[in-house]
């Protein structure tokens, strides 16, 4: 059976995940690439990201300086043997309500990083995407425990990655089906925005730390049941 995990998701130290008002300018939300910039610098994000038209991204692709080391290592790792991922809306796009049209395709451009199945959460109804390099996103109206089924039929024994964002994770936390969680800790502090932990008792839930690492821009903790 399909494990289903969350890896390499990038938390500032006091929790958040991502920062407020996400618009085109600002894929993450304000400030939100901070927590991210451990990943920025690596090679995997350098070799997997290509030009995707998003001003602010495409310049953190010309600064990558594709670092190898610890926070590389466990960014390739964040990539072995997913044969599907999950992803809320909000990560696919800024764009809220119905589809206008099917010109909006995602942040990466025409060959995304995910290379496998995507199941986007959301509750207006799209014909699938077909992109290059194997990446199909498929759009999901019936809640989170279909986009699972779904996700893990695609990976056809492969482990399913829930990507983000932070309100997608606590959803399946919350449905006790995360079977295990990296968390790359970035030393900044955001204060406001899209908090993981708030009203989640990981205890509670089975989890438990089984590693840690020390990378060069990130702290990594890797929570298993």
């Amino acid at each position: 059976m399909s494990k289903v995990r969350v890896a390499a998701f990038s938390v500032s130290l006091d929790g958040f995940g991502a920062g407020p008002r996400q618009d085109l300018k600002n894929p993450l939300g304000v400030r939100g690439t901070e927590p991210h910039e451990w990943f920025f610098q690596t090679e995997v994000f350098k070799k997997r990201q290509g030009q995707s038209g998003n001003a602010q991204i495409d310049d953190l692709v010309r600064r990558a300086s594709g670092r190898r080391g610890v926070d590389n290592d466990l960014a390739e790792r964040s990539f072995e043997n997913i044969g599907a991922w999950i992803l809320g809306r909000n990560m696919f796009g800024p764009i809220r309500g119905p589809w206008k049209d099917d010109s909006w395709r995602g942040w990466w451009g025409a060959n995304p990083p995910f290379h496998t199945p995507v199941f986007v959460l959301t509750h207006f109804e799209r014909d699938p995407l077909m992109m290059e390099g194997g990446t199909v996103f498929s759009f999901v109206t019936d809640g989170i425990e279909s986009a699972l089924a779904k996700a893990k039929d695609a990976a056809q024994g492969k482990e399913v990655r829930i990507g983000g964002g932070v309100s997608v994770i606590r959803q399946y936390l919350a449905a006790g089906v995360i079977d295990e969680m990296h968390l790359a800790f970035a030393p900044v502090l955001l204060g406001e925005g899209e908090h993981l932990f708030s009203g989640i008792n990981l205890h509670a839930l089975g989890f438990a730390p089984t590693e840690t690492l020390m990378g060069e821009n990130a702290f990594h903790v890797v929570l298993r049941k």
